[in-house]
């Protein structure tokens, strides 16, 4: 999702058309680890089926919003749907 999306609704005015234009390129940096893992996150994987060094790497990218962690007892995994 965009910023712009997040702000639709709000006032349009110069200023905040620089925002947007702003904002529109952002993007949350990844390592090419990271990168990896995410294209194995398509689908839900249980948190205790990845390696030490990935669930600390899966803490990481949850903090980044780049994962979503679903459940509170053995939980799974998933990739936003946002990235590309």
């Amino acid at each position: 999702m965009k910023i712009s999306e997040l702000l639709d609704g709000y006032e349009h005015s110069p200023i905040n058309e620089k925002i947007y234009n702003i904002l529109d390129g952002f993007d949350i940096w990844t390592t090419n680890e990271e990168a990896k893992l995410l294209a194995r996150l398509k689908e839900p994987v249980k948190l205790s089926q990845l390696s030490e060094q990935d669930q600390f790497k899966v803490q990481v990218m949850i903090r980044k919003s780049l994962i979503t962690k679903i459940g509170m007892n053995d939980p799974s995994v998933v990739a936003n749907e946002k990235i590309k």
